[in-house]
């Protein structure tokens, strides 16, 4: 009797030590659900590393992010691209860029190319029509040799006339390339007609007569012109010490002057004038056209309203789904009334101006419906859109945002440019309480001042037959019953 009372004893002992165990357990795993938990999108924005700014003697800014990962970017953004061009020069920056892999005083191409392949690196460049970009992706313990290569690229390039001479048949083959790509094309036109007569109004690849007549003396005034110490930012993000770059810049990068040998680069504002591109092909499958109105630049409050708005827009294509259940009412009118292929909007910013729209390829006989549904939902966000929307635009702004920050290369980009654009890097916390503080208010006001009763600029390549005149779009621009 003793020993049954014992074994129950025992089994009961057991039972209650294993729920005990498992209590324990679940306060344990409760515990680290909680403190995952609390880590809010607040707290998350601020625990990211500092960007550290330094400037050199020349003027030249260093900045860096360290994340303490084992890859780095590093590189070069030059406050020079097209807009500094005039009519003779124009494509001599993005040549130039050409130019820059093809071997220096100390280096051939062949070795070039080996020392960044052994490297396990990557480098490339590009320009746009404000900024020229040289950077290298590299481990972390090859960040010397990479700003080593990047200097050795910009200030001693050898830009021999046999490279050159073949370069040329590169960069046409380049423009015949682009030329396919009509989305490209339309967007040349829209700023060729929307800043006319002004440096912005030109192709950043130039002209064909250009490209064939364009000299190493022409790269070399390029160069003794526009790449000062003032000029440049070295930024880099990723494993990467702050002070080591700092060093490494003064090394290699403190030879570059600050003085202008000749004229001072003219930075005068580009007007904006609303007009209109038409390309008419009827062999064409599709119409690709773009509408625009005069947007703001980036240090402009307005900005972020623009942004907002310019989100609530979005972009759509037929493969995405969604009919007439689509968060953006053109999308949805999009899907039902089989109005487009697709259609994207934008806001594409520069130091003083921008262009705020929207470009949609459709079939020739649906663009006056798809131009009246435009120009209709452009009206709404000035008279009545709601403070939902703008909620879900603004929550969509943000995740486009954070995942556009999403590697070394992406954050290097964003430091080199906000660098050049507003001398300072806009941490996240301040972006984030920027956004936060717009309402549905905001953006009707400022979509009032940039788009309503405003003159746009109007692109279009294709069978544009049905697209309506340029007065009628004008006088679309406002409503009488508001």
């Amino acid at each position: 009797m003793a020993a049954g009372l014992l074994k129950v004893t025992s089994s009961v002992a057991k039972v209650l030590a294993t729920a005990h165990k498992a209590s324990c357990t679940a306060v344990v795993f409760s515990r680290r659900w909680c403190s995952a938990r609390a880590a809010t999108y607040e707290q998350t924005i601020l625990n990211v590393p500092e960007t550290r700014i330094s400037q050199l003697d020349n003027g030249m800014r260093v900045a860096t992010e360290d994340s303490g990962i084992p890859t780095c970017t590093v590189g070069l953004w030059i406050d020079a691209g097209s807009r500094f061009e005039n009519e003779r020069n124009n494509g001599v920056a993005h040549f130039l860029e050409h130019m820059a892999f093809k071997g220096t005083k100390s280096r051939s191409q062949v070795d070039l190319e080996l020392e960044v392949e052994n490297m396990g690196a990557h480098l490339n460049a590009y320009t746009s029509r404000e900024q020229t970009v040289y950077y290298a992706k590299c481990f972390q313990n090859d960040l010397p040799k990479a700003v080593d290569v990047l200097s050795d690229i910009i200030q001693n390039s050898m830009l021999g006339e046999q490279e050159i001479e073949r370069e040329r048949g590169v960069i046409l083959r380049e423009m015949q390339e682009v030329e396919t790509n009509l989305q490209e094309v339309v967007f040349d036109h829209l700023h060729a007609t929307a800043y006319q007569g002004t440096p912005l109004g030109r192709t950043i690849l130039g002209p064909t007569q250009n490209i064939r007549s364009i000299s190493r003396n022409d790269l070399l005034e390029y160069i003794g012109t526009h790449y000062k110490g003032p000029r440049m930012v070295l930024a880099a993000a990723g494993g990467v010490n702050h002070d080591q770059l700092v060093s490494l810049a003064n090394k290699h990068f403190g030879r570059i002057n600050t003085g202008f040998e000749g004229e001072i680069p003219d930075m005068s504002p580009c007007r904006f004038t609303g007009s209109e591109i038409r390309v008419r092909d009827d062999s064409m499958p599709l119409a690709h056209v773009a509408i625009a109105v005069e947007g703001c630049g980036w240090q402009n409050p307005d900005n972020i309203a623009l942004m907002v708005a310019n989100t609530l827009i979005g972009s759509w294509d037929r493969s995405f789904g969604g009919g007439a259940s689509h968060a953006s009412p053109l999308a949805a009118a999009s899907a039902e009334g089989n109005l487009c292929h697709s259609f994207q909007s934008f806001n594409t910013c520069y130091t003083d101006t921008g262009l705020w729209g929207l470009y949609f390829v459709s079939d020739k006989m649906s663009i006056e419906d798809m131009m009246f549904n435009v120009q209709g939902e452009w009206m709404r966000l000035c008279s009545s859109v709601t403070e939902f929307e703008v909620t879900r635009a603004k929550n969509l702004l943000r995740t486009n945002m954070l995942l556009q920050l999403d590697g070394s290369t992406p954050i290097a980009e964003d430091i080199g440019r906000q660098m050049l654009c507003y001398g300072r890097r806009i941490p996240l916390p301040e972006l984030e309480a920027r956004i936060d503080a717009v309402n549905a208010e905001v953006v009707r006001n400022v979509c009032m001042k940039y788009i309503y009763d405003k003159c746009p600029a109007v692109a279009a390549v294709g069978p544009v037959e049905q697209l309506p005149d340029y007065n009628r779009i004008r006088a679309a621009m406002y409503w009488l019953r508001l």
